[in-house]
């Protein structure tokens, strides 16, 4: 009998960095690319994209800096290995992005009111970001570091948890019954909010 083989673990996608000068854009499209639906290896500083039409596009390989996206609905909008620094992005909602290759990356950004209900995204990286009442329900955030991040009210319901890194997030509050959380990471301020159902006073 044929042995199965053994699944290789996914491992982190690494950060977009390249983009050729050309591809760099400050501001506002050019004419000649408002109606092109795929971008790859695109950067893209101070936009404001919250009156803009999205749905349909293709974005590969891009960093978004210190652009506006909030409210901006991503309908059919494929991110595929996109980072997002300094940018608003409050209320999107990335459950409605196409599951292939998605990947995403946030520093700096305001995601408060974000979805992300049913992502697979394992390893992602939320660094300094505000994620205040963000929904991970059923999101399989296996590895996933949540570095200095603001949780206040963000649910995590039967969420996949494995290894994900808590330590240095603010105002952790899920309850371990409903997720999966082997070796996940906790900094003991956090255990609080590990317990809160249970209406434990803790000195």
């Amino acid at each position: 009998m044929r042995r199965p083989v053994a699944r290789k673990a996914a491992k982190p996608l690494a950060k977009p960095t390249y983009f050729p000068p050309k591809n760099c854009l400050t501001r506002t499209l050019p004419p000649e690319l408002a109606a092109q639906r795929e971008f790859e290896e695109y950067h893209f500083r101070h936009f404001d994209f919250s009156q803009t039409q999205l749905p349909g596009r293709r974005f590969n390989d891009c960093l978004f800096e210190s652009c506006n996206l909030a409210g901006v609905s991503l309908s059919r909008v494929s991110l595929q290995n996109v980072a997002f620094v300094g940018c608003k992005l409050l209320g999107l909602e990335f459950n409605a992005c196409p599951d292939l290759l998605f990947g995403v990356h946030f520093e700096q950004c305001q995601l408060d009111y974000a979805s992300f209900y049913g992502k697979k995204m394992p390893y992602t990286r939320f660094v300094d970001c505000s994620l205040q009442e963000a929904n991970f329900t059923e999101t399989d955030l296996t590895g996933v570091d949540f570095q200095r991040c603001q949780l206040r009210r963000a649910v995590f319901h039967h969420a996949r948890l494995l290894g994900a890194d808590f330590r240095t997030a603010q105002e952790v509050a899920l309850d371990p019954e409903v997720n999966e959380l082997k070796e996940a990471r906790f900094a003991l301020p956090s255990l609080p909010g590990l317990l809160t159902k249970y209406g434990l006073v803790i000195d």
